[in-house]
């Protein structure tokens, strides 16, 4: 599983610094954030990295989504809003690492939102331990390529729907964005061998490409994720349902907004929390707690507006914090040092980020 592309040289971008993998011999590579294109003036000097067994073809130099990915949804007839997703629950399966109810969470999504929203089960992509496509596996690569593939062509009207269910975690921040000292991550299937996915890059890929009247809506079930997307505004929200927006816009003055489009991220945590993998709400099996949440929160009338949403999702922990604090969590750290529970201690309170600030008892919820 971590041996893919375990023969791809990783370099920098010029421009953006977006670590690349170059293949083998190549002499340039084009980033597929910011489009610059990356030359190595001698690759042969590079040694590269002996080839891992069963290791599939390396992709060529231009980081596109793979073919069998198929292409954008062609236009609705009357010029409706196209829909795309991509969906990505991660078990770590037979590491200390493992967790129990992410895919179950990967396939509650896309049946919601198929059956609810219309999505076309044609543009939605699943990565899963269970695909049997090796482009459709969580790892680093794949992940990266599927956020890529869901901005690409976008226009005005479409809907984009990025879920997460898995590991989430932190690492030093050393360019000053972050208030906390700390970008957030995403842990790919392959993150012990690849590293994870950070928000600069997350933002760069998925938030900052939208132009005008495209509609991305993140769903993210993991710890540390509060401002996963590193969106400028955080809902501040009490028990009360009393909120405000905080700016959480770079001290550094980076452009961390869209390019007219908007971006709006539900998730599991606020960025110092651990979010909940467990079987203490749906009482059946094991589940996100904060994918469950926002579900439920729809499926019981309570998806009109985002502050409606957002207030369900806390009531519902809230109600069953005691039961879910003695289950598992999905904290990178936490499992790997207390092997998945750490009882009493689980506190997690869903986080709702913006590219824009809005009354979110006012603004309708739509996918």
């Amino acid at each position: 599983m971590f041996g893919p592309y375990a023969t791809m040289m990783l370099i920098n971008c010029s421009h953006c610094h977006t670590p690349l993998q170059l293949p083998p011999g190549a002499s340039s590579i084009r980033c597929a954030i910011c489009r610059a294109i990356t030359y190595v003036s001698d690759p042969r000097s590079v040694p590269t990295p002996p080839s891992a067994p069963h290791s599939l073809p390396p992709p060529g130099p231009a980081p596109r989504p793979p073919p069998s990915w198929g292409l954008a949804p062609p236009p609705m007839p009357g010029g409706g809003r196209r829909k795309k997703a991509v969906i990505c629950g991660i078990t770590y399966r037979n590491t200390r690492s493992e967790l129990k109810g992410c895919i179950n969470d990967a396939k509650c999504m896309k049946y919601l939102l198929i059956n609810r929203f219309g999505f076309p089960e044609s543009s939605i992509i699943m990565l899963t331990e269970d695909e049997r496509d090796p482009y459709k596996i969580p790892t680093k690569h794949n992940i990266r390529m599927a956020m890529y593939w869901l901005v690409q062509g976008c226009q005005p009207g479409d809907s984009l729907v990025f879920h997460y269910s898995g590991h989430g975690s932190q690492q030093r921040d050393y360019s000053g964005e972050e208030a906390d000292g700390y970008d957030e991550t995403l842990c790919p299937v392959d993150f012990q061998t690849q590293g994870m996915i950070v928000d600069d890059e997350i933002n760069a890929t998925m938030v900052r490409p939208l132009p005008r009247g495209v509609t991305l809506h993140a769903i993210i079930d993991a710890c540390h994720s509060g401002t996963m997307l590193d969106l400028p505004y955080l809902c501040r929200m009490n028990r009360s349902g009393q909120y405000a927006w905080e700016d959480h816009r770079p001290r550094n003055g980076a452009w961390k907004g869209t390019s007219g489009g908007e971006a709006i991220s539900f998730s599991g945590c606020d960025d110092d929390q651990t979010s909940a993998d467990t079987s203490a709400l749906s009482g059946i099996t094991s589940t996100g707690a904060m994918t469950y949440c926002f579900i439920q929160a729809i499926e019981r009338g309570h998806g009109t507006t985002y502050g409606s949403i957002l207030n369900s999702m806390r009531s519902t922990i809230r109600s069953t914090g005691d039961a879910i604090s003695g289950g598992p969590v999905t904290s990178l750290i936490t499992m790997l040092l207390t092997g998945g529970s750490m009882p009493g201690t689980l506190r997690q309170e869903p986080q709702l980020t913006s590219n824009e600030m809005f009354d979110v008892y006012a603004k309708p919820f739509s996918l």
